[in-house]
Formats: C-alpha cells, sequence, structure tokens
C-alpha cells in the first residue's frame, strides 16, 4: 500500500475510493470540468472564455489590480496597529518561490478565482514551521475532501503536467498548509464556478455572437446578393458562371471588391440586411454590460462608454467604488485567509494597500495633507515628515512633531512631539 493510500486508509477511506479523491469520478471536480457536470449546453473552458473580450478586460483589470497592492504586515497595539516588516514582505510582494514572482502569482490566483471559482496557493514551510513561499497551483490540480466527521478539509494535488519527469504522485495536504481563496457560494468545500453558473449562458452568448460578428465582417460585412436573369441557365452555362463570380468575387488575392462583367441580360437582386444583422452590435452591448455586471464591474472601466456612470466624476470616485464594490469582497477573503493559516493569532494581521487606487488628484490630496498637518488655528493629525513619507520624500528636521493651536489667545501656537 502506497503512501497516499496508507493516508486514505488512516482517514477512513478504502482504496477503491481513492479516484474519488483525485477528482476523477463522474460528479467530481476534474470530471466536471471535462464534461460541463450538468445538463443544458456546454460550459465555457477557462482558455475559450478569455477569448471573449469583456471577460477578459473584467478578469484582467481585478487580477491586475489585486496584483499590483502592496500587501502589508501590521501587529495590533494597544493604541494602534503598527506595520512591521520581515521575509514575508518579499514572499507577499517580491517572490513567492523563484518559479514564481508575487505579481504573477496573485495575478494567476485570482484568475482561477474568477473563473473555476477557487483560488490555490499552497504554503511552503522550512524548520520549525517557519513560511519560505508560497505555490500557486491550478484550480484542476486541486482538489479539496472533507474527512469522516466533517470537521476539516484536506486537499489532493494532482502532479504539474508541465513538469520534467519524473512527475511525482498524488500529493495530500492539510488545510493548515493550503490557502484557500474561493469564490462566492462557498459550501464549506468549494465555491460556485462562474463558468459553470453565471457565465454558463451569458459567457456562450458573448462568445457565439463574437464569433458571428468576426464571419459576418470576413464576409466583408455586406449582405447577400442575387443574380437575376430571365435566361434559364443550366448545365455548363450554370457551372461556367458560377466559376467567373468565385474567380472574380473569392476570398483569396484580394480580390473581394474587383467588379463583375455581366452578360445574357443578368441584373443584381440585393438583398436587405436582415432584421438579426442589425440588432448583432446591440446585443453584443448588452453581453458587456451583462459580464460586467457579474463580475461587478462597471461597463466604462472595460471601455464600455455607452452609457454615463453613475459612480460620480473623477478618478478619486471611480477608484472609490471599484474598491468598495469590486475588489474589497477578494481582498476581504485573501487577508483572512493568511491571517488564520499563517500566522495563526489575532495579533497580526495582514492588509492591501489600496492607496493608490483611491487617491484624489493632486489638487485635492494636497488640500488634504494640509488638513492633515494643521491649518491655520486647527489641530493637525498627521506630522510633515509622514506626508513626506506619503509622497516619497525624505524627512526634515523638526518634521516629526504634532501642530497644535495655542491654549489660550496669549500663548502662541507651538508643537509637541508625536
Amino acid at each position: 500500500m502506497g503512501l497516499i493510500a496508507r493516508f486514505a486508509d488512516r482517514l477512513g477511506y478504502a482504496p477503491k475510493n481513492l479516484t474519488a479523491l483525485s477528482g476523477l469520478a463522474p460528479g467530481g471536480d476534474s470530471w466536471n470540468a471535462f464534461t460541463g457536470g450538468y445538463a443544458g449546453g456546454p460550459v465555457l473552458s477557462e482558455r475559450e472564455a478569455l477569448t471573449v473580450s469583456a471577460i477578459y478586460a473584467c478578469v484582467n483589470l481585478i487580477a491586475g489590480a489585486i496584483s499590483g497592492l502592496p500587501l502589508n504586515q501590521y501587529i495590533r497595539t494597544s493604541d494602534a496597529p503598527q506595520r512591521v516588516e520581515n521575509s514575508l514582505d518579499d514572499v507577499f510582494n517580491l517572490e513567492m518561490t523563484p518559479r514564481w514572482g508575487a505579481p504573477s502569482g496573485w495575478e494567476f490566483i485570482t484568475q482561477n478565482l474568477l473563473l473555476p471559482g477557487d483560488g490555490f496557493a499552497r504554503i511552503l514551510r522550512g524548520p520549525g514551521g517557519i513560511v519560505t513561499g508560497l505555490e500557486p497551483l491550478a484550480y484542476l490540480r486541486v482538489v479539496p475532501y472533507l474527512i469522516p466527521d466533517a470537521s476539516r478539509l484536506i486537499y489532493t494535488v494532482m502532479p504539474d503536467p508541465n513538469a520534467m519527469p519524473p512527475h511525482g504522485g498524488m500529493q495530500v495536504i492539510d488545510q493548515d498548509d493550503m490557502l484557500h481563496f474561493p469564490g462566492f457560494g462557498f459550501d464549506g468545500r468549494r465555491g460556485l464556478s462562474p463558468l459553470r453558473y453565471a457565465l454558463r449562458v451569458a459567457g456562450s452568448v458573448a462568445k457565439a455572437t463574437q464569433e458571428y460578428s468576426a464571419d459576418f465582417f470576413r464576409n466583408q460585412a455586406r449582405p447577400d446578393f442575387y443574380y437575376k436573369t430571365d435566361q434559364d441557365l443550366q448545365g455548363e452555362a450554370l457551372d461556367r458562371f458560377r466559376s467567373d463570380i468565385e474567380a472574380v468575387h473569392g476570398s483569396n488575392g484580394g480580390r473581394q471588391h474587383i467588379p463583375g462583367i455581366l452578360t445574357n441580360g443578368l441584373d443584381i437582386k440585393s438583398v436587405q440586411l436582415p432584421f438579426e444583422d442589425i440588432q448583432m452590435l446591440a446585443t453584443r452591448q448588452f453581453q458587456v454590460e451583462e459580464i460586467a455586471r457579474i463580475y461587478g464591474v462597471p461597463p466604462f472601466m472595460i471601455g464600455h462608454n455607452e452609457k454615463t456612470t453613475s459612480w460620480g466624476s473623477g478618478v478619486e470616485a471611480m477608484g472609490i467604488g471599484f474598491v468598495k464594490y469590486a475588489l474589497r469582497q477578494h481582498l476581504t477573503k485573501i487577508e483572512a485567509e493568511i491571517a488564520r493559516k499563517i500566522y495563526r493569532n489575532r495579533s497580526r494581521f495582514v492588509e492591501f494597500d489600496t492607496h493608490m487606487l483611491e487617491r484624489a488628484d493632486m489638487k485635492t490630496r494636497f488640500e488634504a495633507f494640509r488638513v492633515g498637518i494643521g491649518r491655520a488655528g486647527e489641530t493637525g493629525f498627521m506630522t510633515p515628515n509622514e506626508v513626506r513619507a506619503m509622497l516619497r520624500m525624505p524627512p526634515i528636521d523638526g518634521g516629526a512633531a504634532l501642530a497644535v493651536p495655542p491654549i489660550s489667545p496669549a500663548q502662541p501656537k507651538g508643537l509637541i512631539d508625536a
């Protein structure tokens, strides 16, 4: 009995049920991914979904935003959380493993979260359980499974098909060593797959409409037409006429628009553009809005500017709205999962720095700094050096003091140490 079989037997699984652990049995995750798992039409694969421009734009926008946000560590104190720095900063922001840069890793994890429905990253530990890195894992390689009393999860991880031989065998990982970021509808094991639910119809229609548009314009976006004659063309005359038309208007050689010469009393009868073709553009626009709605992304942020936005005007209002309504649910899951799996206590936590996305224009920002330092007669809550640090400027002498208003008219305004 192999190691995996012994481990499964210890957990109460017979070796014959190992197929279920791998997800290859009917109804399993890999089975559903390949077969669709549901009746009523095919399910878009991940690659097929990304050929739809609206899906690609939404996934790229959210994953790109998350991968570009600094992930900072903090320790709780009696006064206020204080930022701490250690080797995990490099894991979170620079390099997860020698193979995975941190921005690419977060982007890959988020892509799996937004399409198949769950993002995974294995926690790599060194001596003493010290976290040395994170290994992003593809959705199809990981199958979560409940232990017999349903109190915890274990994860079976398939070998990496891209690795050079030997690939190794299936691994079983405890939940304490796996970061699991589920999508909406998490049932204690998996999140709901957008590809199999929300995007099942919307994505398929968008893909079909997109392909129809490509075929339509590949045919020079011209309605059908017929050649009309009172003569009865048959046999060799009909075949010769058809070959002449194909030679002139064929798709090869750039001859599509060369005019033909009509003989034997032939005339052209044009057919008006069908109503379905006229509605094609409106259908594509509606699909963009529907896909943006699924991901919580304002259509204008993926280049759909047909309608005005109700998010207010200015970069600040749009950035704040995007963080609150599109990113926050994903950021919170990542922060909470890291805190409970890596720190395992409430004294430390991580938090994404979203200030860059929410940053106002320069004039508004400097006005806010002025209020923070303290305008004339007002108490400041930021020091000049704190403001300079946010602007990536070096500190100045005397810049570590808070401005306070005078206690009485007789007492001049002074400075107190922060």
